[in-house]
């Protein structure tokens, strides 16, 4: 296949677009800037070139790679990774985990729970103790402080359970306070927590300082009347708040919605990411891009990235 030179130099320029990131800006950055790896590719190598090498990164998001989900994955696969890592210098904010995403058990079954959104991982509500104790493993072998969770798949009526799951999500942080790690629960459309203010109810309800957010406009964007920045925003607490994905959303007339690269859509990325730096967050502001309007997801990704690059500059945040 041959590539016309305008093509060629347009991406060149990207490419050094993109290696700009590093050394200046990752020094003035308030966040650890980050992607998630299967976003771009399975192949895991690749991936780390890319975040490391084209975006200039020094932090990634693991959740599944080689086929596989990272909690799902061989010793062999774990020490691969680790290896992989290593040679391109990049930290991990945090294990992806699908804990508790999953039915919640004498609950009506939920209409999400068959749409099975792990990731390439599937663990039922009995297995759950066990792929925490497996993911406070893995967080330790990939030397990050932060585990991500969710809530159970959405159900119509969460008020006679809403008590259970707090208690469950309780339990859980506590447990890896015992290992001095951090469990993020994500608002998840597809889960019980999904909008700001269920975010800021599930927080009140769970006080325990280890148990963070790991906060998603884009999630809280696909609710018709949720307006996740400001007013979402707004509801939250806001040290209480320990991740942050980026994506984004475009609503549609029919009241549907579609994924969208960062740069577009709903979201005001660039007054979220000045309101997290005024606000004093410094943790992972993590690119999960969803939309595969580029064509594949690695070109996706490139394309979202450079508007969280421009979301980023607008925002005043030096990164």
């Amino acid at each position: 296949m041959t590539i016309s030179r305008r093509k060629f130099i347009a991406g060149a320029t990207a490419a050094v677009s993109f290696a700009t990131f590093s050394r200046a800006a990752r020094a003035a950055c308030p966040f650890r800037v980050a992607v998630i790896n299967d976003e771009i590719s399975q192949d895991f190598d690749h991936v780390c070139s890319v975040v490391a090498h084209d975006f200039g990164l020094q932090w990634i998001e693991l959740r599944s790679m080689w086929g596989k989900n990272v909690t799902d994955m061989p010793d062999a696969d774990i020490e691969r990774a680790k290896t992989i890592l290593a040679k391109y210098n990049l930290r991990v904010t945090d294990i992806g985990s699908p804990l508790f995403k999953t039915d919640w058990p004498s609950a009506p079954l939920s209409k999400q729970s068959e749409r099975r959104d792990n990731f390439k991982a599937d663990f039922t509500f009995k297995q759950q103790d066990d792929l925490l104790e497996h993911c406070i493993k893995l967080a330790k072998t990939f030397g990050t402080d932060s585990i991500r969770c969710f809530d159970f798949w959405r159900l119509d009526n969460v008020a006679p359970y809403r008590a259970a799951i707090n208690e469950k999500l309780r339990e859980a942080a506590r447990r890896c306070a015992r290992s001095n790690l951090i469990l993020l629960l994500e608002n998840e459309m597809s889960c019980n927590t999904a909008t700001g203010a269920e975010a800021a109810d599930t927080l009140r309800a769970i006080p325990d300082t280890n148990f963070m957010l790991n906060w998603d406009p884009g999630n809280a964007a696909t609710f018709p009347n949720s307006e996740p920045f400001p007013k979402g925003y707004a509801l939250l607490p806001k040290k209480r708040i320990g991740h942050c994905h980026a994506k984004n959303v475009v609503r549609k007339p029919d009241g549907k919605w579609e994924w969208a690269p960062v740069g577009t859509g709903v979201v005001n990325w660039a007054g979220q990411l000045a309101a997290l730096q005024h606000d004093g967050y410094h943790y992972a502001v993590s690119l999960e891009t969803h939309w595969r309007g580029g064509g594949t997801p690695e070109a996706s990704t490139r394309i979202s990235f450079k508007g969280l690059k421009e979301a980023l500059a607008k925002a005043g945040t030096g990164c």
